[in-house]
């Protein structure tokens, strides 16, 4: 196999794990905080739906990827107030939160079903881009890549190297104590939840500006549930979250491939690979996790009322 044939390989897996880098680097953040949102998903096709039609409206990319991370935020922000400002059930909550976003993506979308754009343009560095072997790869993706990737750093260092991240993770851990100390618990919680919903909203744009340049109905096609296992997945580590998303992208290609060399096998047994590499992967860590104990934090999913 040549150099530019590897590149090509690692530039597909890299843009296919591109929108759960984003959604599940939002999700981790969230649970470090002691929320579990299962809205994921309604979030993600709502912003890809807003993303597109305001794209296409205004002609702007840029307008579109914040429009997109406006949706999530939008749909976050009714989350928060329901699980952190009300102690509702974080999980009906959740599920109702998808169930929301589907219709309204739907709704949204309605006039833009078919249309296409032209995708979010990418990098390009005279000399570096035609690199042999790693030009593409690394001097010739589009924005919303690099942004999946330096969020990633930009997690790890908040929240191991801040003492707002310090606060974020105490709190996911023991809210009753971190209340007991003075910290603003609900406070964090509803911007962590904020921040989630953004990610969301924009891995969706992604999908919908970038991916694959058009608009259909559950686009996302599962990948908010996808982001949610990778975050279980990672350990609650950014680093571990983006080694997760890169094996969902090689399955991704993987199926793709299988199905372009006409295998023999059912195209829809080959579409499910990707989801049933990332349940294997779960299944294994954890079994790998039962005598080690779970660092998952210890409040995760627990509604807060402040002690009288």
């Amino acid at each position: 196999m040549s150099l530019d044939m590897i590149q090509m390989v690692l530039v597909t897996v890299l843009t296919a794990a591109t929108p759960l880098i984003i959604a599940a680097l939002g999700e981790l953040v969230t649970e470090r905080a002691g929320v579990l949102n299962l809205g994921v998903e309604g979030m993600m096709v709502c912003g890809a739906a807003l993303g597109f039609a305001v794209a296409v409206e205004t002609g702007s990319t840029l307008l579109g990827a914040l429009a997109g991370a406006g949706a999530g935020l939008g749909l976050a922000a009714v989350f928060g107030l329901l699980t952190v400002g009300l102690a509702a059930n974080q999980v009906a909550s959740g599920l109702a939160l998808t169930i929301l976003g589907l219709g309204l993506s739907g709704l949204v979308g309605a006039g833009y079903v078919g249309q296409k754009r032209e995708p979010a343009p990418h990098l390009h560095v005279p000399g570096l881009s035609e690199i042999p072997g790693v030009g593409r790869l690394l001097f010739g993706q589009d924005a919303f890549v690099y942004a999946g990737l330096g969020l990633a750093v930009g997690v790890s260092w908040f929240l191991w190297r801040t003492r707002a991240g310090l606060i974020l993770r105490a709190v996911g851990d023991d809210h009753v104590a971190t209340h007991a100390l003075g910290l603003p618990v609900r406070g964090v919680r509803f911007l962590a939840v904020l921040f989630g919903g953004a990610c969301a909203g924009l891995a969706g744009s992604y999908l919908s500006l970038a991916y694959t340049p058009f608009w259909a109905p559950a686009m996302t096609a599962g990948r908010g549930w996808i982001a949610l296992a990778l975050v279980v997945f990672a350990s609650w580590r950014p680093g571990r979250v983006v080694a997760g998303a890169a094996l969902f992208g090689g399955a991704t290609v993987l199926q793709l491939h299988a199905q372009a060399a006409s295998i023999g096998l059912p195209g829809q047994l080959l579409s499910a690979l990707p989801y049933v590499a990332t349940i294997l992967a779960l299944v294994l860590l954890s079994l790998g996790r039962r005598q080690g104990g779970s660092s998952a934090p210890a409040a995760l999913g627990r509604d807060f009322t402040p002690h009288r």
